[in-house]
Parts: C-alpha cells; structure tokens; sequence
C-alpha cells in the first residue's frame, strides 16, 4: 500500500473498462475518485521514493469494474467449457481436454489463434484477477481448464476466444489436529488416504454449509434414478458442460482419476454449478457462497471439512476450505471436485476468514 499525493496540476482522468487509449477519456477532478476504484498513477520523475508525488491519473471508477465483472461471469456461464487437458499442441494451437466422466465422458478439442487470450492463475490463488498471461506451452496434460468459446460453437472442436488453466489440490478428510498458533490443520485425504498438513493463511476463505444445507446439496448430487423424486431439470442457465467428474463414474474410478492426476479447482466464472444433476431449486454454488464465514479456532477433531490447495506432496497452503460437508463426504470423490472446482473464488479473499 502506498501513501501518494496528488499534484494540483496532475491531470486526472476517467476511462471504462476495456479502453485501449485515452480517446474517449473524460477529465474529472480529485473529488470524484472513489474507494474501490481502479487507478493508475504517473509520478513525477523526482518521486522514485516517498513521498510519492502523482502528475497524473487515470482511473477506473468501481462500479463499472463490478459491472464488467458481471457481465464476464454471465458470459463465460453461457459460453465456458471445463474439462482436464489430455493433450497441447503448442505448434497447432490446439488443446484437447477431457469433459465428464463415465457415460458422459468426451473429448472437446479447443482451437486456438493468435486472438485467443492465455491465462495461467498463480499457484497459491484461483482468483481469476490473479490470473497472468502465459504462453500455450504453459498448459500441461492433467492441468484443470476453462475455456470461453465462441458463441455458436457446439460439437466437439470449439474456437476458444479465453482460456484460463492451472494446477491446484481438492482434499476431504477428517481433522485430527488443529494447531492455532501454528495456523495448521492435519488430516487424511480420504481420495489417496495420504496425510495433509494444512496450512492457513490470511487469505484463506473458510465457510461452513448449515446440515440441512449440506444434506440437501448431498441429495441433489445422486442421479436421478437414485433419487426418490426421480429425474428433475438442471437450473435454469446450467452451462452444457461442466467440469469433469460428473456423474457416471463409478467411486473407484473417480477415486483412482484423482489419485493420479491430482484435483485442480479453478475459479469459475458463472454461478450454476454447470452439468450437474440437480432437484428443482437447488443451486449448491449459492448455498456454499452464502455459508456463514469460520474461523479455525471454531473448527475441531473430527470435523469433516472440503478445501482447495495448493499443489503440494504433504505440505499445502489452504486457499478455500469448507467444513460442514459430512453429507458430502457419502458421495464420490468426482462430486466433491465438481462442488470444490465450481466453488468462485472471485472475492479474492476479501471474506476469508482465517483467523
């Protein structure tokens, strides 16, 4: 965080998101920014230390980032795929990834050009805003991906107009310890019944499901056949696909998909938990989104908790963890992926809950 004055000659300015140049920039004056906006500052050649003198500002207000924002994530609901990258042509800019599992598994192989946009999200964070360009030779077989295709595009060889991949860590299990000074969590993984330590930091965002919540998302993840109500329609707005996992699999193979390839959560940018079954109503990305926030001191052995890491051996840093879940612990191994991968992190941390 930096302390910066600004120059009563600085030229303050207003643009919208997605500008390219200063064009359609409007002249506003030091009053008018506003906390939350986005902001970017030019210093006076003699200000390369404090205190820092600004002689120019361009700025971003915030309501126009949080509609921009919304407008993207309604946009990659629409039109996202998610699958894990089988295989990357860097010389052909193709990528293949594989969406589903089971019966509803299938191949969808994305086309890339020059216009398409490269993201990689930095290893401790599946913030989209964190998420950096990176060349295609980036993506690795077994990396979780997403990808905005164009509208239009159905079948299985898409034009991807965004791609944004990474490599992160589901984990479920138990707790058996809880050191609190320490910020640490210890646990096995009940996928690959290896243990865990936890680590917790500031910025890990941690929510715990109510039971009857977590029962009734438990409910709605079984087939329909499985269910007592019988086959019911996806939510409204559900995306033709979703992450891979989905049902189809059989507990073993979902067990040995993860233990091999390890899980990556990213953040997804809609907010219906995309190709899963679902009873009528029942939107568990809302549900986890609006789970009361934890601290770990609230946490205790024996509770049942679902986390996203990063992409450590034994040793990991929590980037979301929800507890609550025992329900959820019943089901496979792919469904605690599809409710972990879907989860968006889009706050960035602003609701973690750490200590």
């Amino acid at each position: 965080m930096y302390a910066i004055t600004i120059a009563s000659s600085a030229r303050i300015v207003r643009v919208s998101p997605g500008d390219k140049d200063l064009s359609k920039a409007q002249a506003i004056k030091q009053a008018d920014l506003g906390v939350g906006d986005r902001v970017l500052v030019r210093l006076a050649p003699d200000s390369s230390t404090a205190p820092f003198m600004a002689i120019s500002v361009i700025d971003i207000p915030k309501a126009q980032i949080l509609l921009k924002q919304q407008q993207e994530r309604e946009e990659w609901q629409q039109h996202g795929v998610g699958g894990l990258v089988k295989s990357v042509d860097p010389a052909s800019g193709l990528v293949v990834i594989t969406s589903g599992a089971g019966t509803t598994q299938k191949e969808i192989t994305l086309k890339t050009s020059t216009a398409t946009v490269l993201r990689r999200y930095a290893a401790d964070s599946i913030n989209y805003e964190h998420a950096a360009l990176a060349p295609i030779d980036a993506i690795h077989a077994g990396d979780q991906l997403r990808a905005l295709v164009s509208q239009g595009s159905t079948g299985t060889v898409m034009e991807a107009k965004e791609i944004v991949s990474g490599s992160f860590r589901n984990i479920a299990g138990t707790i058996s310890s809880i050191n609190v000074s320490a910020m640490t969590i210890t646990l096995k993984d009940l996928a690959t019944k290896k243990n865990f330590t936890i680590h917790v930091s500031p910025t890990t965002q941690m929510r715990r499901l109510p039971e009857d919540q977590a029962r009734l998302i438990a409910e709605s993840t079984k087939p329909p056949a499985a269910r007592p109500n019988g086959a019911v329609a996806s939510p409204p707005g559900a995306a033709p696909h979703g992450w891979p996992g989905q049902g189809g699999a059989t507990p073993e193979e979902a067990r040995q998909a993860r233990a091999n390839q390890g899980s990556a959560a990213l953040e997804n940018a809609g907010h219906i938990w995309p190709g899963a079954h679902a009873t009528a109503g029942v939107d568990p990305q809302q549900f986890i989104r609006s789970a009361p926030t934890v601290h770990l001191n609230n946490l205790k052995k024996g509770d049942a908790v679902m986390l996203v890491a990063t992409a450590g051996e034994s040793d990991v840093i929590a980037i979301t963890l929800l507890a609550g879940v025992e329900p959820l612990l019943q089901s496979n191994a792919s469904t605690q992926n599809m409710l972990l991968a879907n989860w968006s992190m889009s706050s960035g941390g602003d609701d973690s809950s750490a200590q």
